[in-house]
């Protein structure tokens, strides 16, 4: 059974940085594409950003382009998401998502597996 479990979120100030990590329970982790979502109060989950299986791949929200960095450690069975200069409206559970079809996705139902998800809160 794969797990992924966040940890990471927290509550900061307007123009701060935070760092996510995922970590992930199967032991083919590098077979896996990850990505990032997101869910604000009363609305949908959003793709915020997904690195590939091979980790030569990236994409990103334009939301969060230029502010956000994905990257992953298979030696850790860890992705992180790098959040810089973090505005009010990132305020969000963040979830990490995994797809074991070796492709860089961006909906939500093309994942396989979820976290539970992490809190992060912005203030202004």
């Amino acid at each position: 059974q794969v797990q992924l479990v966040e940890s990471g979120g927290g509550l900061v100030q307007a123009g701060d940085s935070l760092k996510l990590s995922c970590t992930a329970s199967m032991r083919t982790f590098s077979n896996y594409s990850m990505g990032w979502f997101r869910q604000a109060p009363g609305e949908g989950r959003e793709f915020v950003s997904g690195i590939s299986w091979s980790g030569g791949s990236t994409s990103y929200a334009d939301s969060v382009k230029g502010r956000f960095t994905i990257s992953r450690d298979d030696a850790k069975n860890t992705v992180y998401l790098q959040m810089m200069s973090l505005k009010p409206e990132d305020t969000a559970v963040y979830y990490c998502a995994a797809d074991d079809n070796y492709r860089l996705v961006s909906e939500v139902y093309e994942y396989d597996y979820w976290g539970q998800g992490t809190q992060v809160t912005v203030s202004s």
